[in-house]
C-alpha cells in the first residue's frame, strides 16, 4: 500500500512538472534576431578569418561566443540577388532576380541576357512578414536594393515597409557626383555607419520587452572607398599595407564597421537580453579584388570563383551555440529564412517552396551533413570582367559552366576544381576527371529545370565588339 501511494504521488508530480514545463515552454519569450550585413566584405578581411592586418576585435569576440562558418556562401556574387535570397529563402534563379538592380545596360555582348526580375514582388513571402505574423517587431535599417529604383518615389512601393518590416530606414552608398556632398564626406559619416548604429540601438532599446527582428544592412565597405583621414593614416604607416590583400582605406572602413558591431553587442549586453538574442554577422558577396586581393581565393565580387561568393558568417546565441566553435558545412544565404523560422517556432508553410535549410541543428552542435550541393546562376555580364555562367559546389568539388563557350560549342565550357586542395581554383581538373564533370553537369542541369533558371541566348545583333 505504501509503495502504491509513493507511485501515485510520483506520477502526480511528473504530470504536474510536465504541465509546468510545457507551460514554461509556451510562455518562454521567442529569441530576438539581429542580422548584421556587411557590403562587399571579403572572407579573409576579418581577424577571426585569418587577417593580421584588418582589425576586427568586436567581430572576433562575436566569433568566440558562437560559431564561425568556413564554408558559408552568398547565393550570388552581387548584392540584390543575395539580398532577395535572404528575405525569401529562395535561390535568386528561382526568383529571376539574378543581377544587381537595375543591372548592366550594355547590349553589345555576344550573349543577350534574359528579361530578368528587377524588383522583389510584393507577392513574395518575406522573413519580415513571417516573423511579424509570429509577434515580432521587425525593422530593416540600411541598404535594401530590392526595389525598382534605389530612391523615391519609384522605390516606395517595394521598400521594406511594404515587405513585412514595421520600421525601415533606407540608406545609399555615397554619390560623389551629387551636387549635395556635405553629408557624404568621410568626416560626416558618408557610409551611414553611425546613423544606422544609432537607429538600431534605439530600436533595440524600445523593443527589449518583446521579440524583435532587425536587419542592420551596411553600405560599408562598398566603394567609393573613403574614411576619416587620420584613421587611414594609421594603416598607411603599416608595412603590411604594401601586401596585395591589404588596403589602408578598406582597413579604416572595416574598423568603423567593427566599432558599430561592438556598440550593438554592448547595448544587448547592457539590456541583459544577450541570453535570448541571436546575432549574425554576414557579407552579401565577396570583396572587390581591384582594391584588395581576396587571398586565398580567386577573383572577387561579380565572379563565380570563390572570391566572389565565399563569405564570412558568424552566428552567436548565448547558451545555445557552443562558444568558439567552427563549422565546415556548406551553408548559404538561402538558409536564413528557414533558420529564423525555426528559432521563432513559426510553422513551416510548404507552399513557400523555400530552397534553404534550417541551420538550427548545426547551431546546436550536431555533426550531421546539412547538404551536399549548392548552386548559382548568373546569366549576365559584370563590370569586373565576369561573363555569363552557372556553377555547382558538390562536396569538395566545384564545376563552373561558361555560357559563351556552351553556345559556341567550344571545348572550354566547364572548369572543375577540388576546393579542399585548391581553394584558389588554380588547377582546372575538367580534362582529368570527365566522369566528375558529367556527374556535376547533370546535377546542375536538373537544378536549373527545378528552379526554372534563365539562360542567356546568342545576341543576333552582336557586332563582334564589346
Amino acid at each position: 500500500m505504501h509503495r502504491l501511494i509513493q507511485f501515485i504521488l510520483a506520477l502526480l508530480i511528473s504530470i504536474i512538472t510536465g504541465c509546468d514545463f510545457d507551460k514554461n515552454k509556451e510562455d518562454q519569450k521567442k529569441p530576438n534576431i539581429v542580422l548584421i550585413i556587411a557590403d562587399d566584405l571579403g572572407y579573409s578581411q576579418l581577424g577571426c578569418y585569418g587577417s593580421d592586418y584588418y582589425k576586427t576585435p568586436n567581430i572576433d569576440d562575436l566569433a568566440k561566443t558562437g560559431m564561425r562558418f568556413t564554408n558559408a556562401y552568398a547565393a550570388a556574387a552581387v548584392c540584390s540577388p543575395t539580398r532577395s535570397s535572404i528575405v525569401t529563402g529562395k535561390y535568386p534563379a528561382r526568383l529571376h532576380i539574378t543581377d544587381y538592380i537595375p543591372g548592366d545596360k550594355n547590349r553589345s555582348n555576344l550573349l543577350e541576357i534574359p528579361e530578368w526580375q528587377k524588383f522583389l514582388p510584393l507577392e513574395e513571402m518575406t522573413i519580415g512578414e513571417l516573423l511579424r505574423s509570429e509577434g515580432y517587431k521587425t525593422a530593416w535599417f540600411g541598404k535594401w536594393h530590392l526595389s525598382k529604383s534605389k530612391q523615391p518615389p519609384e522605390s516606395i512601393k517595394n521598400n521594406p515597409e511594404n515587405q513585412g518590416f514595421d520600421e525601415s530606414f533606407i540608406t545609399y552608398k555615397p554619390n560623389l557626383d551629387s551636387p549635395i556632398k556635405e553629408w557624404q564626406t568621410p568626416e560626416n559619416d558618408g557610409h551611414n555607419v553611425e546613423i544606422l548604429t544609432n537607429k538600431s540601438i534605439d530600436f533595440i532599446d524600445r523593443n527589449k520587452e518583446k521579440p524583435f527582428f532587425i536587419v542592420i544592412s551596411h553600405n560599408t565597405i562598398h566603394d567609393p572607398l573613403m574614411e576619416k583621414e587620420g584613421l587611414i593614416d594609421e594603416y598607411s604607416k603599416l608595412k603590411a599595407t604594401n601586401e596585395p590583400e591589404n588596403n589602408a582605406t578598406i582597413a579604416a572602413m572595416i574598423e568603423t564597421l567593427d566599432n558599430s558591431v561592438g556598440r550593438i553587442i554592448k547595448k544587448i549586453n547592457h539590456l541583459k537580453i544577450d541570453d535570448n538574442t541571436i546575432i549574425l554577422f554576414y557579407s552579401d558577396n565577396g570583396g572587390l579584388d581591384k582594391y584588395a586581393k581576396q587571398t586565398p581565393f580567386r577573383k572577387g565580387k561579380g565572379w563565380l570563383y570563390e572570391g566572389g561568393i565565399h563569405v564570412p558568417l558568424i552566428i552567436s546565441y548565448k547558451g545555445v551555440i557552443p562558444p568558439n566553435s567552427v563549422n565546415d558545412q556548406l551553408v548559404s544565404s538561402i538558409d536564413f529564412f528557414s533558420t529564423f523560422s525555426d528559432f521563432s517556432s513559426a510553422e513551416r508553410n510548404l507552399e513557400l517552396a523555400v530552397d534553404g535549410l534550417s541551420l538550427v541543428p548545426l547551431l546546436h552542435g550536431k555533426k550531421n551533413t546539412l547538404r551536399q550541393n549548392l548552386y548559382w546562376n548568373y546569366p549576365h555580364y559584370h563590370s569586373s570582367g565576369m561573363k555569363p555562367a552557372s556553377a555547382i559546389r558538390s562536396g569538395d568539388f566545384k564545376l563552373i559552366e561558361w555560357y559563351e563557350a556552351k553556345f559556341l560549342e567550344n571545348k572550354n565550357v566547364y572548369e572543375l576544381y577540388n576546393l579542399v586542395v585548391d581553394p584558389g581554383e588554380k588547377n582546372d581538373l575538367s580534362s582529368k576527371f570527365p566522369e566528375k564533370v558529367n556527374e556535376l553537369k547533370h546535377l546542375l542541369e536538373e537544378w536549373k529545370i527545378d528552379v526554372n533558371a534563365q539562360e542567356p541566348r546568342i545576341n543576333k545583333n552582336y557586332s563582334g565588339e564589346n
